[in-house]
């Protein structure tokens, strides 16, 4: 489980008060808990807060707005994609636009990429260049 720092746990707190348009879109929907995950919303991990997150799926989900784009937004991006990989979590980066266009597709898409790759009955990956 990702644990947040003291001062990430106090900014999750004020930005759940205070989120954008398409955030209050998508919460609403994954409240539901669909597929049957459990998400959470402004979640401290370490230092950084994100959007969303699927703890069971590994998954950090983060709306991106156009100022994502600008400055040095795309630098503390990737530093927070690179330190949530180290903690064995995947980023889903999805533009706020898309949110607002299609919301039930990008819904679709967040259960997509929680189901896991291999499940338990299906019995571990094949290896590859074995006969």
């Amino acid at each position: 489980m990702l644990k947040g720092s003291g001062a990430a746990i106090g900014k999750a707190r004020k930005l759940r008060r205070s989120m954008s348009l398409p955030e209050v879109l998508l919460w609403r929907e994954l409240r539901k808990r669909p597929g049957g995950f459990r998400f959470r919303r402004q979640h401290p991990a370490g230092t950084y807060v994100l959007d969303f997150a699927c703890l069971e799926a590994k998954l950090a989900i983060e709306v991106d707005g156009e100022a994502h784009g600008r400055g040095t937004n795309p630098v503390h991006d990737e530093a927070r994609d690179e330190w949530l990989m180290a903690q064995g979590y995947r980023t889903m980066r999805i533009p706020a636009r898309e949110v607002l266009s299609d919301l039930g597709a990008v819904v679709t898409y967040i259960l997509a990429q929680c189901q896991p790759l291999h499940r338990p009955s299906d019995g571990p990956p094949p290896r590859t260049g074995e006969d």
